[in-house]
């Protein structure tokens, strides 16, 4: 996938492994979500479909 140089080694040591910090946060969010998704509404509401179509000023009330 990726062959890692000597300046990316660098970067990592001084910095941080900042693109597999955010893989981590990607699968997080994502299990995040996963589980939302599949857990019924706590609230008893029924989910409502989103409008299609950019929000304008006029469409909020």
């Amino acid at each position: 996938m990726f062959q890692e140089t000597s300046i990316y080694s660098r970067l990592v040591a001084e910095r941080g492994d900042i693109p597999q910090q955010v893989r981590g946060e990607a699968e997080r969010v994502r299990r995040d979500l996963e589980q939302v998704m599949r857990s019924p509404s706590a609230s008893g509401l029924s989910a409502q479909p989103i409008p299609a179509g950019p929000i304008t000023s006029s469409s909020t009330r």
